[in-house]
């Protein structure tokens, strides 16, 4: 077993409501993400996603199977606390992990309560703040600030962990676009410059773009498991799912299928630009 990275070795999840019907969220689940990854996991409404990432930092225990995180498995308890200080866990609705009323507050919340002294605490919170790029909302109330920004205060508080993983579930469904793009791209900088594992679940794969890996569940299975432009190039499969690659790989799609010379890892807008430029230099 690896020291270091997320396991999911043969996981099932099944559940019981009030002894009704056995209704089974997760089977066989299986894979490794590695330290330093970027992975996206898709999947329609009742796939198991959420399930999935709750069982890597112990919020929900598998029903056979193990999950191990840097060699820690979930399923023994006097893990739970140090695993916990490894993964950052942020959900859809940033409201909803906020509690203090000032932006600095906020931050310094789960720094203070692992106990470290005042200097590390505000160490780690003026850290945060530079990262996510907060220092001007400081000393504001964070219910004030825009989606966006209120995503970035629960990014901080999180990033004042230190922890090694970074899982999100949703956190781009209550946002505009032009704040998805920016809270994409925050996460494509930790990720590419502080080494911190990311783990997105959405359910716009304009998201997953920017991920070295995309996991599609259906219906608790690994549906499919591949980088994100292998997957898109060929949508046949994903949307056999119900699930369309980003609107622009469908227009990129088009024009390949109408003979254009386009690389099958060009999935992004940037990346659009990037090529247009290039041949525009090609032609001058």
């Amino acid at each position: 077993m690896k020291d270091k990275g997320i396991t999911f070795n043969n996981v099932w999840k099944k559940f019981s409501p009030n002894n009704c019907t056995e209704n089974i969220a997760l089977k066989n689940i299986t894979f490794t993400i590695e330290q330093g990854d970027f992975v996206g996991i898709a999947g329609m409404n009742g796939s198991g996603k959420s399930t999935l990432v709750r069982m890597i930092n112990g919020l929900i225990l598998p029903s056979s199977g193990e999950v191990v995180i840097n060699g820690m498995n979930t399923m023994n308890r006097k893990n739970i606390k140090k695993i916990r200080s490894l993964v950052g866990m942020l959900f859809q609705n940033p409201d909803n992990q906020i509690i203090s009323p000032v932006v600095e507050e906020d931050i310094s919340f789960g720094p203070t309560n692992l106990g470290l002294s005042y200097e590390e605490v505000k160490e780690r919170t003026n850290w945060a703040l530079e990262v996510l790029g907060l220092e001007e909302f400081r000393y504001h109330s964070p219910h004030l600030l825009s989606g966006g920004q209120k995503q970035k205060v629960a990014i901080a508080s999180a990033l004042a962990m230190k922890p090694s993983y970074l899982i999100l579930d949703e956190p781009t469904s209550m946002l505009d676009n032009e704040s998805r793009s920016e809270l994409i791209s925050t996460l494509k900088f930790l990720n590419s410059k502080l080494g911190i594992t990311i783990v997105l679940i959405s359910h716009l794969m304009e998201d997953m773009a920017e991920a070295n890996r995309l996991i599609v569940l259906n219906k608790g299975e690994i549906y499919l498991d591949d980088t994100p432009w292998k997957l898109f190039v060929n949508p046949e499969k994903l949307k056999a799912v119900g699930i369309s690659p980003p609107k622009i790989v469908c227009l990129l799609n088009k024009l390949r299928d109408r003979g254009h010379k386009i690389d099958d890892s060009i999935i992004t807008l940037n990346q659009v630009e990037e090529f247009i430029c290039q041949l525009l230099k090609q032609k001058i």
